[in-house]
């Protein structure tokens, strides 16, 4: 069965330590500590089974305990990951953070195993498998910003993703900046938080809307920009910016709101939602997300 959309980049186990109470630095407070699926990609991919589709994974899982764990799991979720691949020599991917009720206090991503991995995750997308250099795949991939600022540079001019609709997301504001070669892909769409934004314009941006607008003036063929509980934008070449202002809830949880976000949008344009109303229903997706309920 051929997949609704590709997954590229980060699929890992998340382990987050989440406390009710607000922190600051050196802080040691009850809380609650889980192991899950997690990574960017990972992430989009779970949401998007959530919506009914049928996400396929490109990435790279160690053959480890942990691998056979991660991947046991996508499979229960819904996710194909028979396209994903398995290094021998690779640890499986983490990610750690800590996070209040003031919001994220550190995180740290281990993902040097995808970055090791490099341009062997890509092998499906030239080997037939779900497509060729004279057939490109031509449907929707969701890429994150965990690969390497040289691969992500080669996909911006590789002829695998003329034909995709492409939708990219960094990693996290320290790997923003690995996703300027993108801005110049005529089908690419950027969803980045204000300061991601800032990051790849090197701006200075106070909203949303100003953010969105520089992208654009920067090459960008449409971009999504995010602000916490302030009003977002997304801009389009040639159709000018529109904004939206989320809901007020209380904020619950922060690690994947972003990727919650932009799978939100990716299923309502895919169901035929205009612009505004795909906004919309993304922000409206993310807040419920944050909002989820926490354990003491």
């Amino acid at each position: 069965m051929t997949p609704d959309i590709l997954c590229i980049g980060s699929v890992l186990w998340d382990i987050i330590g989440r406390s009710p109470s607000s922190m600051r630095l050196g802080a040691d407070v009850p809380g609650r500590i889980t192991r899950l699926p997690g990574g960017v990609a990972m992430n989009i991919a779970m949401t998007l089974a959530r919506f009914g589709l049928t996400p396929a994974i490109l990435t790279a899982i160690g053959r480890d305990a942990e691998g056979d764990e991660l991947i046991a799991a996508c499979a229960r979720l819904g996710l194909r990951v028979d396209h994903a691949y398995r290094s021998d020599d690779l640890p499986t991917d983490r990610y750690m953070a800590v996070e209040g009720a003031n919001g994220l206090i550190a995180a740290i991503a281990d993902a040097h195993s995808l970055e090791a991995a490099g341009d062997k995750i890509l092998a499906p997308l030239a080997d037939g498998a779900l497509g060729t250099v004279a057939a490109p795949w031509p449907g929707l991939i969701a890429l994150d910003g965990n690969l390497t600022e040289a691969l992500l540079s080669r996909i911006a001019d590789s002829p695998l993703f003329a034909a995709a609709d492409l939708r990219v997301a960094p990693a996290s504001p320290g790997k923003a900046e690995r996703l300027r070669p993108l801005m110049r892909h005529p089908r690419a769409t950027l969803y980045v938080n204000l300061e991601e934004a800032n990051l790849l314009t090197q701006g200075c941006a106070e909203t949303a809307a100003e953010a969105a607008e520089a992208l654009l003036l920067r090459g960008a063929a449409r971009v999504l920009v995010t602000h916490g509980g302030q009003p977002c934008a997304e801009g389009t070449q040639g159709a000018g910016v529109i904004t939206a202002t989320p809901p007020q809830v209380m904020v619950a949880r922060v690690t994947g709101a972003g990727d919650t976000f932009m799978a939100a949008h990716i299923v309502a344009e895919r169901q035929g939602a205009p612009r505004a109303e795909a906004l919309a229903r993304a922000i409206h997706a993310a807040a419920i997300y944050v909002s989820g309920d926490i354990g003491t």
